[in-house]
C-alpha cells in the first residue's frame, strides 16, 4: 500500500521538476534521449553538451530546431 503511494509521490516530484525546468527555459535531456531512442532510432543521440548548445541556439533563434 505505502510503496504505491511512494511511487506516486516520486513520479509527481519528477514531473514537477520537469515542469519547473521548462518554465524557466532549461531543456530536459532525459526526455530528449527517450524521444530520440523511441521515435528516431536511426539518429545518434547528442551528448548533453551538444544538446544544451542546440537548445540554447534554438531558443534564441526563435524556436528553430524542433524535430517533431
Amino acid at each position: 500500500m505505502f510503496s504505491g503511494l511512494r511511487d506516486d509521490v516520486r513520479n509527481a516530484g519528477k514531473y514537477l521538476g520537469q515542469a519547473m525546468r521548462l518554465m524557466v527555459g532549461l531543456p530536459d535531456y532525459e526526455t530528449y534521449v527517450t524521444h530520440v531512442r523511441e521515435t528516431h532510432p536511426e539518429r545518434p543521440v547528442m551528448s548533453y553538451e551538444e544538446f544544451f548548445r542546440e537548445r540554447q541556439a534554438a531558443r534564441y533563434a526563435g524556436g528553430a530546431g524542433k524535430c517533431c
